[in-house]
């Protein structure tokens, strides 16, 4: 059951025999004329008065600021992570330092 079956494969004879191609015909078919769908009532369409566009564009300037306010955080957060690895790497190099110094 655990042992591996290899497949045993016939030496080859180094003669190739090409492969049998047989003529086929063809045949078109037409397709068949598409059913037509019933249409559906008209809807009726949006109208944008002014107080609509005003709180369109007000709320796209708060995800705008969002959004801006949210990547300014993270940048400011990598900024503050990256300096205070600066600051235990210069506190490891100094402690490092001193103990050489100390011998």
């Amino acid at each position: 059951m655990f042992r591996p079956k290899i497949p045993t494969m016939p030496t080859p004879s180094g003669t190739v025999t090409p492969p049998v191609v047989e003529p086929t015909a063809i045949v078109q078919h037409t397709p068949a004329p598409a059913p037509v769908a019933p249409t559906a009532p008209a809807r009726p369409t949006v109208q944008l008065t002014p107080g609509t566009a005003l709180a369109l564009v007000g709320g796209g300037t708060a995800v705008v600021l969002v959004v801006g306010a949210v990547l300014v955080s993270m940048l400011l957060a990598v900024a503050v992570t990256a300096a205070s690895v600066a600051v235990c790497a210069l506190v490891v190099r100094s402690l490092i330092a001193s103990e050489h110094k100390r011998r």
